[in-house]
């Protein structure tokens, strides 16, 4: 009985450690032996994930958790709730925070967009926290803003305690959740106008300008980066969000918990290289290309055509055969009556594999004017002639 427990044991031990280094050497054959604690590859338009490790492990952020603050403002901007031209007046709460700062002082006076700056270049706590009394009257109704904003995104595996990503007790996410409100931040491109400058200088209203200096250093050393946000303390170690675009393919990484900025930065360009390795952009639908005849009814035999506003693309993992489809759905008024060539009346999804992973607006191609009564009694005779010779 012990020879046979002795036979088993071993028979599991060589199962698991054949499992162990046919793993690391799939790794290692596809070059993705990632040091850092945590890390996620992701194709941001579809949402695919690439390559994950320890991705729900919980870690703090650092700075990283600006990527929240930064969604939080630019869907503020988006939705026309606030402006990139806004003045917000810097509090002593603001002016005090420590690590990575703008050097902004009590008192002065700061436009959204320059905070902005702040933020995504040189990760100003102050910034951050101007930022989020001026969306949620103080830091602390902003982290719960912060909180709801990533339980609605699905995001379980976080709690924010600031804006900024100073250490704090139960201060803590994950690389999954960092890739979903990376994702989401992504969805407001004009972000990467700020995350992907190495330098920029703040002079209005200043005797000494502000010099700001991108953390980020793949922003000037990795073909494509443009963002998002890197992160470094004493708990966290060297975290960031890397994003990149080539070809029309954008890679999203995530790492945490790297032991150098240069195992960070290292880690981070081995995964979006591999990334882009895999996936290509293909162009689906030409600007101006018909897309589909538009009846006016089942019963009538007129009908415009639909016609694309832009190029359209779709990202697709390369030697795999996708199935694309495109459905037209009309967003005008069912008792509309007449149409103008040009005239936007809807949008055609690209459907990949039965996923939506994009829309393009449709215009109609010629002046277009529906029958009346008379005239579709008229042409339903017709038909009935023609059906019946």
């Amino acid at each position: 009985m012990k020879k046979g427990k002795k036979i088993f044991s071993f028979i599991l031990s060589s199962i698991f450690i054949f499992q162990v280094f046919t793993v690391t050497v799939k790794a290692e054959e596809q070059g993705l032996n990632v040091d850092a604690k945590s890390a996620l590859l992701m194709e941001p338009t579809t949402g695919k994930i690439i390559f994950e490790k320890n991705s729900h492990e919980k870690f703090a952020p650092a700075s990283v958790t600006k990527i929240m603050t930064m969604l939080l403002t630019m869907e503020a901007v988006d939705s026309g709730k606030i402006k990139l031209s806004d003045k917000v007046t810097i509090s002593e709460n603001a002016k005090k925070m420590g690590g990575s700062t703008m050097l902004l002082d009590t008192g002065e006076i700061r436009t959204v967009e320059e905070l902005l700056k702040g933020i995504a270049i040189a990760s100003g706590n102050d910034a951050a926290v101007a930022m989020a009394e001026y969306l949620g009257g103080s830091e602390e109704a902003f982290v719960k803003l912060m909180n709801e904003r990533a339980q609605a995104l699905g995001m379980k595996d976080t709690t924010f305690k600031n804006c900024n990503g100073l250490s704090a007790a139960g201060h803590v996410t994950s690389a999954y959740d960092i890739s979903v409100m990376s994702r989401e931040l992504l969805k407001h491109p004009t972000i990467l106008k700020y995350s992907g400058t190495y330098m920029e200088t703040i002079s209005e209203g200043r005797k000494t300008p502000i010099s700001l200096v991108n953390h980020n250093k793949l922003v000037r050393f990795f073909n494509g980066c443009d963002g998002l946000k890197t992160g470094f303390t004493e708990e966290a170690k060297y975290c960031i969000s890397a994003t990149a675009v080539r070809d029309g393919v954008r890679m999203l990484a995530v790492i945490m918990g790297a032991p150098t900025y240069k195992v960070r930065n290292r880690d981070a360009s081995m995964l979006m290289n591999h990334g882009f390795s895999k996936f290509e952009s293909k162009k689906v639908i030409s600007k101006d290309e018909d897309i589909e005849k538009m009846y006016i009814n089942k019963q009538s035999d007129k009908y415009f055509i639909a016609k694309a506003k832009n190029d359209t693309s779709v990202i697709l993992e390369k030697g795999t055969n996708s199935k694309i489809d495109k459905k037209c759905v009309l967003t005008i008024d069912s008792n509309k009556k007449e149409f103008k060539k040009g005239e936007t009346i809807g949008y055609c999804e690209i459907i990949v594999d039965g996923n939506t992973v994009g829309k393009v607006d449709i215009y109609c191609d010629r002046d277009f004017k529906k029958g009346g009564i008379f005239e579709n009694l008229k042409n339903n005779i017709e038909r009935m002639f023609e059906n019946a010779i």
